[in-house]
């Protein structure tokens, strides 16, 4: 067997990442849903009755569709890495994006602290852009 290109790992740690998010998710909302009593109902506008959760039970979806936006550029360009031949310090870049989303991750499902999560956020995406430049120009 071959060892994978260094790109993939911290590419398929984030997809197990947001699998641990979407348990922890199901998790806090179920319970919920039965303690509010909700009836759930497929004609209630898009997100409409979910919003009458508490917000700590909001806060893990919320981060499960954040962790299905902006890592998709990620997946993206970690794979363009992975076949472009990126080097070293783009694995490591690549973790620490993964990283960053983790810490995110945990800010926002547990405290919700725009002032804490928004450097993260920001950090992480530089990061990305940074990983994007490298990869453009490996391609171009």
């Amino acid at each position: 067997m071959t060892q994978a290109n260094p790109m993939i790992a911290p590419a398929i740690a984030l997809v197990l990442w947001s699998g641990v998010i979407w348990a922890w998710m199901y998790v806090t909302r179920i319970p919920a849903i039965y303690k509010a009593r909700m009836k759930l109902d497929p004609m209630a506008p898009r997100g409409e009755q979910m919003a009458t959760l508490p917000a700590k039970v909001r806060w893990k979806a919320d981060n499960y569709n954040h962790l299905m936006e902006q890592p998709t550029v990620f997946y993206a360009v970690a794979i363009v890495l992975a076949l472009a031949g990126g080097s070293g310090l783009d694995a490591q870049l690549a973790w620490g994006y993964t990283g960053l989303r983790v810490v995110h991750s945990l800010v926002q499902a547990t405290s919700n602290n725009v002032n804490v999560r928004f450097p993260i956020w920001g950090l992480g995406s530089i990061v990305l852009i940074v990983m994007t430049v490298r990869a453009a120009m490996l391609v171009f």
